[in-house]
């Protein structure tokens, strides 16, 4: 190509030259050198601006001109400016076919997409399922507030946390109560962000059948239990010491039960409930009463020291976060082996909230298990859960009392280096302490 380029040029210009000596011979031919070589100079300029015209003319014209089939530069430029139109054109048909295709398969999506300008949060472009889901309208609704589109969700707060906003799991749609939706805000650019909705109706249905059923089965459970354990009490393994170990192992059994029972009704009610009293919980007392149940559990066998670091107290339930506290202490007991410390600490957290940690030297957990320890009955080991007593719905008790106080809990294990179990409290759950309280 670059060949041809050269060619064209030298062309060009041995065209010009070669007029320009044709014009001085002709003149001195006619005794006006001078004036024949103007003439010429003058025609050749005016044909180099008609050249440019058409080359500009092309440049400017959306129709296809015919190509000359000179082979000058002018030539040559228009037939390099052709071929760049027509491969700019391929391109902009293959661009527009893929977008076509996007928003297609973005209509064909059921979940709601919505893609946001950050910096008003305004309304760039969204797919069918928004209407049906958001009540997001088009076009009248492009280039509009989304807070303002969609007042009953009141999300103009959390559009503004941006990366940080955490997914709503479930949330009223503005179309209906009865239609549920999950929100997940997608940053995927400084200038455009991702609103997820996800219709989540089914979900919601069935985790409330699975959690009305697992409370109504737990409180069905409790009356035959309380019947067979009453019995057992009752039978006096002195008078049928044949029998005393099968009595002492199906008295273990049946608290084992009672226990689980009344751990799924606890899980069950904290389920089922969305707000909490903002009582003053005091922390002195309550790191006091944890100290004793580690003594009363470890029954001298463990190294346990508590350390209140922060004069602070919490703002929640009393019962509810002395459940918590008293789980992960009771894990630490049990899953820790004999001669080994526990050490439960209360201080403040680096954003101005407070940090309940409880630390233990057993056998620790490999990463892997971490992610799902909270999970209801999952077990890193069933056999040292069956050897302990466990429940499996300890952490599962712990994490929901959590998050009804706006709380986290952080996990940190590594197999033969312990555990540390960190329950950390926003500053809107925390107050100081008053001076003089115990």
């Amino acid at each position: 190509m670059r060949d041809a380029d050269d060619a064209a040029w030298w062309r060009s210009l041995a065209g010009s030259g070669l007029l320009l000596v044709v014009a001085a011979i002709a003149g001195w031919l006619a005794g006006r050198p001078w004036a024949f070589v103007a003439m010429a100079a003058l025609a050749l300029a005016g044909w180099q601006l008609w050249s440019l015209w058409r080359v500009l003319q092309r440049l400017s014209a959306r129709s296809h001109a015919p190509v000359g089939h000179g082979r000058g530069g002018w030539q040559r430029l228009q037939r390099l400016l052709h071929r760049g139109q027509q491969e700019a054109r391929v391109r902009n048909r293959k661009l527009v076919a893929l977008l076509r295709a996007y928003r297609a398969a973005a209509d064909a999506l059921p979940d709601a997409v919505v893609v946001v300008e950050p910096s008003h949060q305004r309304i760039v472009w969204f797919n069918q399922a928004a209407t049906r889901l958001l009540g997001l309208v088009a076009p009248a609704d492009i280039d509009a507030a989304l807070g303002e589109r969609l007042p009953g969700l009141s999300i103009a707060h959390w559009l503004a946390s941006g990366r940080h906003a955490e997914p709503i799991a479930d949330i009223a749609s503005p179309m209906s109560p009865q239609l549920r939706l999950s929100l997940r805000l997608v940053p995927y650019s400084d200038e455009l962000w991702l609103l997820v909705a996800r219709d989540v109706s089914k979900l919601v249905r069935l985790e409330g059948m699975r959690r009305d059923f697992v409370a109504n089965v737990s409180h069905e459970l409790r009356t035959p239990l309380t019947v067979v354990h009453g019995y057992l009490e009752m039978l006096d393994p002195a008078e049928l010491p044949a029998w005393a170990p099968m009595l002492a192992e199906m008295q273990r059994q049946s608290q084992r039960m009672t226990q689980l029972v009344d751990d799924l009704l606890t899980l069950s009610r904290l389920e089922s409930q969305d707000t909490i009293a903002d009582d003053s919980v005091a922390m002195q007392p309550m790191l006091a009463a944890l100290r004793n149940e580690a003594h009363a559990l470890s029954q001298g066998r463990h190294d346990i020291i508590v350390e209140d670091a922060a004069p602070l107290d919490l703002l929640g339930s009393q019962q509810q976060l002395h459940s918590a506290f008293s789980n992960l202490v009771s894990n630490a007991v049990r899953y820790t082996p004999g001669g080994g410390s526990i050490r439960i600490g209360f201080e403040a957290g680096a954003d101005g909230g407070a940090v309940l940690w409880v630390r233990d030297s057993g056998r620790g957990i490999a990463a892997e298990h971490l992610p799902r320890l909270t999970e209801r009955f999952y077990r890193v080991s069933t056999s040292r859960s069956r050897e302990s007593g466990g429940t499996g719905l300890g952490l599962a008790i712990v994490k929901h009392v959590l998050q009804l106080h706006q709380a986290d809990l952080a996990i940190e294990s590594q197999p033969g280096s312990g555990s540390r179990f960190a329950c950390r409290f926003p500053p809107e759950r925390v107050q100081h302490r008053e001076p003089g309280s115990n």
